[in-house]
């Protein structure tokens, strides 16, 4: 696997955790004891692994494995005001008898005393389990998997797909049946906190008083999301590759543009998104290239899974030009969602993919939405449908793409669609597949007969859905080489902490035949 990384300066790149670093034997054997130095400093708080581990972004010979030290999560962490070493260690069996890769990082509180381990030197296609330990203070035990070799072209991936968990709108019950379903990798495109308010309505109230808008109201928020225990238990037993939507800084935001420009001016705004990018950096498990600079984060990168597929993760915030108001605006050439560089980079990316599958990671649905029933068109031009041109530019590529699929998030909706070649023309080819998967737990348990009655008069305006739906929960996706098999894995409620899951449909996309069918 390979990642479409930039270089990262000397000066950013001394605030991160030394992850290939090895300690030598001598040294191994004294790692999980306290020695002198330890023992005379200021003993650390209790509860300091309050959060869990992660791991992410799986390589062929590495994963990140991540955790923050934060013993009063939702009080700005709790921790002392300077660097806590970390001890680590990678094991292949969950009792780490065979340690297999160890050493020490440095949580610091220039970035929340969050730790980051790229941990090198692992083989591909393997389950490891790791741990961390300060102060005489030991982690939950994590697992995670590393990517399958290079030339690797067989083999079966499991990916879930996960996306937009309101804290407030429900409990995260749909991890609890990811847990169960085992998949490789977690897949998690957007919305992963709400800044909102506290509403004293919601079925769990978001902590503090009012939106965050500096760095210690973005961490007490990102804390509070990490105690619920399902994301907790899923994030501790398999690797998540993430990317972030609107709602991790603030609702529809374009570039440097908030929703609201009249009420946060520019300055105002870039100091938000300095602080809503530290902090998602700081509890999130990625690499050093999502080191935010300012106002500015890498997150679009690539993940290869041998050559049974080629990943793609998009930033579709970031580079954006300001949402279109009208019809007209929306076919303006000069809008663009991804921005040149991100563009240039996945056309590259597709055209010179060796993979089975090339999967596209987009925060917003690349399929036409017409809202107006009968005549005419009505968009949501957030989404691709606002950015008309760059999107059926893509659709044209994708004629010569092999297996495009793309996967997203944002709706709160299951929708499932075949990709046209043109979606004025309702008999132009189709070109790909897209699912849009179902939230974790925004908008709640929500009442099936009132969506049925609003979306079903707009099937027949949009005759590439395949399967609407309104139930929370993920998509569960298996990947062969012969084609992905697709479950929709919902919960009934998430307005307690425990749901009973079902499959709501499966569906299947054939190697080698655009498109998506029930089956």
């Amino acid at each position: 696997m390979t990642g479409e990384n930039g270089a990262v300066s000397p000066d950013r790149r001394r605030f991160l955790t030394a992850g290939a670093a090895v300690v030598g034997a001598a040294a191994s054997a004294q790692l999980w004891l306290p020695n002198a130095a330890r023992a005379a400093e200021t003993p650390l708080p209790d509860g300091v692994f309050s959060l869990g581990v992660a791991s992410g972004d799986p390589l062929p010979d590495g994963v990140v494995l991540w955790t923050r030290l934060a013993p009063d999560p939702l009080n700005g962490g709790g921790m002392p005001d300077r660097a806590v070493p970390v001890e680590w260690q990678v094991a292949e069996d969950a009792r780490f008898r065979k340690v297999v890769r160890r050493g020490t990082a440095q949580a610091r509180p220039e970035y929340g005393h969050s730790v980051h381990v790229d941990a090198r030197g692992l083989r591909p296609g393997r389950t490891y389990w790791y741990r961390f330990r300060t102060g005489g203070q030991l982690s939950p035990v994590g697992r995670t998997r590393t990517a399958p070799h290079p030339h690797r072209s067989g083999g079966t991936l499991r990916v879930a797909l996960a996306s937009c968990q309101n804290w407030q709108h429900g409990w995260f019950t749909p991890y609890a049946d990811m847990l169960d379903q085992d998949p490789d990798i977690v897949l998690f495109v957007g919305d992963y906190i709400y800044e909102s308010a506290p509403s004293a309505t919601a079925v769990r109230r978001h902590e503090g008083t009012g939106e965050p808008y500096s760095l210690a109201q973005y961490r007490n928020r990102y804390a509070q999301y990490r105690t619920d225990p399902d994301l907790a238990a899923m994030h501790a037993n398999a690797p998540f590759v993430v990317t972030f939507d609107d709602h991790e800084v603030d609702n529809d935001f374009a570039g440097e543009i908030p929703q609201d420009p009249d009420k946060q001016p520019h300055d105002a705004f870039t100091a938000r998104l300095t602080a809503a990018y530290q902090a998602y950096y700081e509890h999130m498990p990625v690499r050093a290239t999502a080191v935010p600079n300012g106002p500015h984060i890498r997150m679009y990168r690539r993940l290869e899974f041998g050559r049974l597929a080629r990943l793609n993760v998009l930033d579709t915030r970031q580079y954006r030009s300001d949402q279109a108001t009208s019809q007209a605006g929306a076919q303006d050439p000069k809008l663009t969602m991804l921005g040149a560089r991100q563009k240039q980079w996945l056309l590259d990316g597709l055209r010179r993919s060796p993979a089975r599958w090339n999967l596209v990671a987009s925060q917003i649905m690349m399929a036409e939405t017409d809202l107006l029933v009968g005549e005419g068109k009505q968009w949501f031009y957030d989404a691709w449908d606002g950015y008309q041109v760059e999107r059926n530019q893509f659709l044209e590529e994708f004629k010569q793409v092999r297996n495009p699929v793309v996967l997203t998030g944002d709706r709160h909706l299951t929708m499932i669609s075949d990709l046209k070649e043109d979606f004025a023309d309702p008999d132009s080819a189709v070109v790909g597949a897209e699912f849009v998967g179902t939230s974790i737990s925004s908008n709640g348990d929500q009442d099936q007969d009132a969506f049925r009655r609003e979306w079903d008069p707009r099937r027949a305006d949009n005759p590439h859905w395949k399967l609407l739906d309104a139930h929370r929960g993920y998509h569960l996706f298996d990947v062969r080489r012969d084609g992905i098999d697709a479950q929709v894995r919902i919960v009934d409620t998430v307005r307690r902490p425990t749901a009973t899951p079902s499959t709501l449909a499966r569906l299947r996309v054939e190697a080698g035949r655009p498109g998506v069918e029930l089956v």
